[in-house]
């Protein structure tokens, strides 16, 4: 499947159909709705105003975990549902969605004891049908994490979660949806070098085929029958799915009832040209800046955006061997170190970013020198500083606003809401991606009956046990001289494409791109059918050298340049424009603010220790008084028992002479 410039025009000519379902947003909640859309047959484009995965998807902390954390406030059902997310991504996803140990260090004064951790993760694991959490004492603790600090260590749990590339993540469940729609993958459409055997006749749609009749017009006569539930994907379905092309505002007819969507070409700005899709049901998701369409309806703003920000240093200069959890020093909030793609990823905060949500997000001074400030005090023997920060990012999480004064305290739990014909769905966590598009398609169906399939057809194919992604060849054709580590990694991530993209390579381009464990034949595949319009998409979602490279892999731009510039057909003209371009986002969005603008955590950490010494000093003074008062307490009671037996005595005393 060729995403090319070519494709792109070709997508916007057929954009005069007439669709089942219009999703807004491309992220991982419009991934996993089209995924399953186009899994019961129908026909369903997904937009995006930006690039796939530009907003949260490819900013998110690249866990597939369960929430550990959400027991504390009581989301039982949410950590539930991310757990069985977990794992069936786990089993299915290899090389995408990789396990990865958890540390979780428990100091003096941490708040929760040993037996409420044990008794979470007890819950944790049975939820995940396993047993795979264990104590360590803090000798043992310490083998396992050699450079966390010692000074009150009271030891430790270990237990298992998982780890993904979440960029990548959306890609694949997109081309997915969009090839098993179409019934063609990748060079198998030409018939190339590893492309997946021809699918009998009636198994989706070949070269050359009509479209479908729009769904509600009726089929002719002697038409074949719909396929029966159950067996695959939608003889009808139909997916596009085209990146750049902003929803600029809804098609309404004289009742109020929604039509369809008016978009606009953004590849080249805001003036590109616009259309008009006509749709039979139109799903709003576009996660943090969802109230945008919601206001269209006349509803009101409803979304609490929170900015969570990340460091980046290199594997060699802060080395985990996996995951590490402890909790802050200022604040008691959970902070998390862990092994990513080569490189050590540390996260996250979580703190209020107001609209308006226009340009890309960036971690501030502030938020900087929080997670140095933790850094810094469970690992002081790594004696690490900004000079070994090589990357930062932020992504904007979209959390429904109760009202709670701390962030953190908001439900991450997703909502579904049906609001004057528009269907918003947002929250959620990346790992329950399937379980949220299912729950919206359920509102969805009923509204989509006709003659190939009904709604309540289409309802009990939507909860069957479909896989989420596509099985693959694991001898990779063309794959046998790679190491076993690289063949797994491209398999994940590309799915059955993994075959055309060693095809495509040149001799010299199976081999990793230094620093990284990507390839370089990975930014030719990517340049030549992956959709990318801008230097960005290629280098920060497609291939992470953004995150993983110091200034975003800038030195090596001459060899990313002679690679990819003839595969995007982008004269020297327009590829100066985007290198610079992509220079000033790196250096605005990826980089460290300005030194000045990074308090002196060690200053707050100083000023902390003070607080809480006189705290201590406090808690003693009021203990010590405590003591006096009750000592004097009992010496008063002491007393008065004297008096009273003293009392008792003259009394008898006296008796007999009365």
């Amino acid at each position: 499947m060729n995403w090319n410039t070519n494709w792109r025009e070709q997508a916007w000519q057929s954009l005069d159909e007439t669709w089942d379902l219009v999703i807004v947003g491309g992220g991982i909640t419009g991934a996993g709705l089209l995924h399953e859309a186009a899994r019961l047959g129908l026909r369903a484009l997904l937009v995006e105003q930006r690039d796939f995965a530009w907003g949260t998807s490819s900013r998110s902390s690249k866990l597939v975990h369960g929430g550990l954390r959400y027991l504390k406030t009581g989301q039982v059902g949410l950590t539930r549902a991310s757990v069985q997310g977990r794992e069936q991504l786990l089993a299915e996803g290899p090389g995408l969605v990789d396990p990865l140990g958890f540390l979780l260090a428990q100091y003096e004064g941490d708040g929760a004891g040993r037996l409420v951790y044990g008794a979470g993760l007890t819950v944790y694991d049975l939820m995940a049908m396993q047993w795979s959490h264990r104590y360590y004492s803090p000798a043992d603790f310490q083998m396992l994490a050699p450079y966390i600090s010692p000074t009150g260590l009271r030891g430790g749990f270990q237990y298992n979660d998982a780890q993904t590339d979440d960029a990548r993540l959306v890609l694949r469940l997109i081309r997915e949806a969009v090839a098993e729609a179409q019934g063609s993958w990748g060079a198998g459409e030409q018939g190339g070098e590893g492309s997946a055997p021809p699918r009998p006749p009636g198994e989706g749609r070949g070269e050359g085929s009509a479209l479908p009749r729009p769904l509600g017009e009726g089929r002719g006569e002697g038409s074949a029958p719909p396929r029966p539930p159950g067996e695959g994907w939608g003889e009808g379905s139909r997916a596009l799915a085209l990146n750049y092309a902003r929803a600029q505002e809804l098609l309404r007819d004289d009742t109020g009832a929604i039509l369809g969507v008016r978009l606009r070409d953004m590849a080249n700005g805001a003036d590109g040209r616009t259309t008009d899709v006509r749709a039979r049901a139109v799903i709003n998701a576009t996660g943090a800046w969802a109230d945008h369409l919601r206001g269209q309806v006349g509803a009101e703003s409803r979304i609490r955006p929170l900015r969570g920000s990340h460091l980046i240093f290199p594997a060699w200069r802060f080395p985990v061997a996996q995951a590490v959890s402890f909790m802050h020093p200022l604040d008691g909030r959970p902070v998390f170190a862990f092994p990513w793609e080569g490189v050590t990823l540390v996260g996250t905060t979580d703190v209020d970013c107001p609209p308006p949500l226009t340009t890309d997000p960036c971690i501030t001074g502030d938020e900087v020198a929080y997670l140095m400030a933790a850094v810094t005090t469970h690992f002081p023997a790594l004696s690490l500083s900004l000079d070994d920060v090589i990357a930062t990012f932020a992504g904007i999480r979209p959390v429904i606003g109760s009202g709670k004064a701390d962030p953190s305290d908001e439900s991450r739990d997703h909502v579904v809401w049906q609001e004057s014909g528009l269907l918003t769905v947002t929250g959620g966590k990346l790992t329950t991606f399937r379980q949220v598009a299912r729950q919206a398609l359920e509102e969805i169906c009923a509204r989509l009956d006709d003659d190939q399939a009904t709604g309540e057809a289409r309802l009990a194919r939507l909860h069957d046990d479909a896989p989420v992604l596509q099985p693959v060849d694991d001898a990779l054709p063309g794959g046998a001289a790679l190491p076993e580590e690289t063949r797994r990694r491209l398999l994940g991530r590309h799915g059955r494409e993994a075959a055309d993209l060693i095809a495509a390579a040149a001799p010299d381009e199976l081999t990793a791109i230094p620093g990284t464990p990507a390839l370089w034949a990975e930014l030719r595949w990517a340049a030549r059918s992956e959709a990318v319009v801008h230097l960005d998409d290629l280098l920060l979602r497609r291939v992470r050298l953004g995150l993983l490279l110091p200034r975003g892999g800038d030195d090596l731009m001459a060899r990313i340049r002679a690679i990819v510039q003839p595969e995007l057909g982008w004269d020297d003209a327009r590829w100066a424009a985007e290198e610079r371009d992509y220079r000033a986002l790196v250096a605005a969005a990826y980089a460290l603010p300005d030194r000045r603008d990074i308090p002196d955590w060690p200053a707050q950490l100083a000023a902390a220790e003070a607080t809480r010494e006189r705290a201590a000093v406090a808690r003693q003074e009021r203990a010590r008084l405590r003591q006096r008062r009750g000592g004097l307490g009992l010496a008063l009671v002491a007393v008065v028992i004297l008096l009273l037996w003293l009392i008792r005595r003259h009394h008898r005393g006296a008796a007999p002479h009365a």
